[in-house]
């Protein structure tokens, strides 16, 4: 510990460079309410905290025509705040709120939540449910990547030595389009989720099913993006029938543990309500919109 160095760059360059210098054994620090914990508990030990909050790219939201991008350390409660965006996908919002308490949300960032690698985390299956796309920049340059592959285990991303996530590009919206999160926890506030799960859907003009995503989180080591739950509702209306499917679908996809907050079969039966719950919440914005 007394070996670890400060380091707050103002590029994307030279957070890379110090990253890359590191070998892996660097820490990425946005909001730090995740890192500082860890760092004070002594469950790691890099070599270099790299503070990104000093970089522009990182901090920034911008709208264009096609999408929204959103800078990895954005704090959540800017997120929220922002109208066009929660107008666009609330479901992510939803997700966002549920980091903690407002203080936490003040200095928490989605790129965090998602680079932390728990399969618990909130805003994460919304996330992936909104087809977001990760703006990774590295050594060797940039890459897109779909948000769905960062987290490949517990306490682990794909991303590479030197690579951090610069941002997050979300698409807009087509009319009749609808998302949602929805988790289930011991408790109703600051908890951790047993369950989570992320829905996004599109409605054709005459209240058809046309495109759907569904993504579970806290049921499996990695967030689970679910196609036989998202065929089971599309080409319907979404009605009872084809929910049920898709609860059976997202139950038959879960590979989860015991512990505390719930048993292994609690959240297998629990999954398949939530996720339904969650895509009747999305549908009722797809038809309002």
């Amino acid at each position: 510990m007394s070996d670890l160095r400060y380091e707050a760059p103002d590029s994307v360059d030279a957070a890379v460079s110090l990253l890359a210098e590191a070998a892996g054994n660097g820490k990425v620090l946005a909001g730090g309410t995740d890192v500082l914990v860890q760092l004070h508990a002594d469950l790691i030990e890099p070599e270099v905290i790299v503070d990104i909050k000093n970089i522009q790219e990182t901090l920034e939201i911008t709208e264009s025509n096609e999408s929204y991008t959103i800078g990895a350390a954005v704090p959540g409660m800017e997120l929220i705040d922002h109208e066009g965006f929660s107008s666009t996908w609330p479901g992510v919002i939803e997700g966002v709120a549920l980091i903690g308490s407002m203080q936490i949300k003040g200095r928490a960032s989605v790129g965090g939540n998602l680079c932390n690698a728990s399969p618990a985390a909130d805003s994460v299956p919304a996330i992936i449910a909104a087809e977001a796309i990760c703006n990774v920049m590295g050594p060797a340059g940039l890459r897109q990547v779909d948000a769905e592959d960062i987290v490949v285990a517990p306490g682990k991303t794909s991303l590479g030595d030197g690579e951090i996530i610069v941002s997050f590009t979300f698409p807009k919206r087509p009319p009749h389009s609808g998302d949602a999160y929805l988790r289930l926890t011991p408790r109703t506030e600051m908890d951790i989720a047993v369950v989570g799960a992320g829905v996004s859907l599109t409605l054709d003009d005459s209240g058809i099913c046309s495109s759907a995503r569904v993504v579970l989180g806290a049921v499996a080591p990695t967030f689970l993006l679910v196609a036989e739950a998202a065929e089971a509702i599309i080409g319907s209306p979404v009605d009872k029938a084809a929910l049920t499917k898709m609860g059976e679908a997202c139950s038959a996809a879960c590979n989860p543990i015991s512990d505390k907050r719930g048993t292994k079969e609690y959240r297998i039966k629990t999954a398949g309500v939530i996720a339904c719950r969650t895509a009747e919440n999305a549908l009722k914005r797809a038809r309002e919109n």
